[in-house]
């Protein structure tokens, strides 16, 4: 009955596990959601149309190299924000049980 009435908390092992979980399946969530938009809105006929112009240029592998670059950059930001933000849900956890303590 406490779990319910929010008088005992959900453990720091229990998110824990939800960060791993979310780590893994939240680039695959990403990828997909991308890919969908893509295919929704054409993104890849327009790219396709222009890529013989793309292609010609000279600096096209730089620009294939910096987007890359781009990605990988975007994914770590990624994880470092779910990261933190797991690390302040388990800081607001331990603050809570070091207050309690003292209070009881």
């Amino acid at each position: 009955m406490d779990f319910l009435t929010f008088k005992t908390f959900l453990s720091i092992e229990v998110l824990i596990i939800f960060y791993y979980l979310g780590a893994v399946v939240l680039p695959v969530f990403v990828w997909s959601l991308s890919s969908w938009v893509m295919q929704k809105y054409k993104i890849a006929d327009f790219v396709n149309q222009h890529k013989k112009r793309l292609t010609d240029q000279p600096f096209y592998k730089s620009r294939r190299t910096k987007m890359i670059l781009l990605f990988v950059w975007l994914f770590l930001f990624l994880e470092l924000c779910w990261r933190m933000l797991f690390e302040f849900l388990i800081a607001y956890m331990q603050m809570r049980d070091a207050l309690l303590k003292i209070t009881l």
